[in-house]
């Protein structure tokens, strides 16, 4: 079954949460006047958003953002949802935005004087700490009278972190990073971590295994990743661990073990740690929410 909850956190700055848990693709249209920026973020399965009568289409997978912003005319969200696929829209108006970065305008590319009245459009990974956020969006389980507070409150994180996050991986800015191998062994990096997160490799291993010293690699990694090895890990197996509760086909004890913890109670501390609430009640949430 298909469905949008459009939720308005202020004047001129709205959220919009996509759902279509069926078999089928869904069609969803929405009016979006001029003046209005637009980040998408796939959380899971894929979207497809339509412009000038299906003559442009732009794809968003799972773990993907999409900016866009046209000052010129007018962008309506023309979307179809491909089956078992979530998505987050925040829909914010460029005035709203100026107040909230007016002092770093410079930083923000479309914000800067000679990009005003030019469109501008960016395709972009979500990291995991807006992983996160976007799934306490979706899975959001409070008491009615504080939702536009708590929403309110998640849209403008979700907003720092994706700006923050660009940031972070603008390597250039640092003399460190600009010699491009070593932002290859960074990169080589965290993908060895990623696919080793039960049995992850010690740092000094893990420098040796990518030919960069331990200085070197603790330090491009929180330049690009805006993290420690190891937080970015946390972040990475925590979400994981969610995809897994969400998917249905794994216990606690079971997704706790694909993730490294040999021990249940390990696992539920962890998740508490990261998501306020444990494996169980959160997968009491999801049953709740179906």
């Amino acid at each position: 079954m298909g469905s949008q909850e459009i939720i308005k956190i202020e004047d001129d700055f709205i959220l919009i949460r996509f759902q279509n848990d069926d078999n089928n693709v869904i069609r969803l249209e929405r009016a979006i006047t001029k003046g209005l920026i637009q980040f998408h973020f796939g959380i899971k399965g894929r979207a497809k958003f339509i412009f000038n009568e299906g003559s442009y289409a732009l794809d968003l997978k799972d773990e993907k953002s999409l900016l866009l912003y046209n000052p010129q005319k007018e962008l309506p969200l023309n979307l179809e949802l491909s089956p078992n696929s979530w998505l987050i829209s925040v829909i914010i108006s460029i005035k709203k935005f100026h107040t909230l970065f007016s002092s770093e305008a410079d930083y923000i590319p479309f914000l800067s004087e000679e990009n005003n009245d030019k469109k501008y459009y960016k395709e972009d990974n979500i990291s995991p700490s807006m992983a996160i956020v976007l799934s306490q969006m979706f899975h959001y389980n409070l008491n009615p009278s504080i939702k536009n507070l708590y929403y309110k409150g998640k849209g403008y994180e979700l907003l720092s972190l994706y700006f923050n996050r660009n940031e972070d991986s603008n390597a250039e800015q640092c003399p460190f990073l600009i010699d491009e191998e070593n932002v290859l062994k960074i990169k080589k990096a965290k993908e060895i971590i990623i696919s080793k997160m039960a049995e992850p490799p010690g740092l000094q291993e893990l420098s040796d295994e990518i030919g960069l010293n331990l200085k070197k690699l603790k330090m491009g990694f929180k330049q690009i990743y805006g993290d420690t090895v190891y937080g970015f890990l946390f972040d990475y197996k925590m979400d994981y661990a969610r995809k897994l509760l969400d998917s249905g086909s794994y216990n606690v004890n079971e997704v706790g073990l694909k993730i490294g913890y040999s021990t249940g109670s390990h696992f539920i501390a962890a998740f508490k740690k990261k998501f306020a609430t444990t494996p169980k009640k959160y997968l009491m949430t999801l049953n709740q929410n179906t």
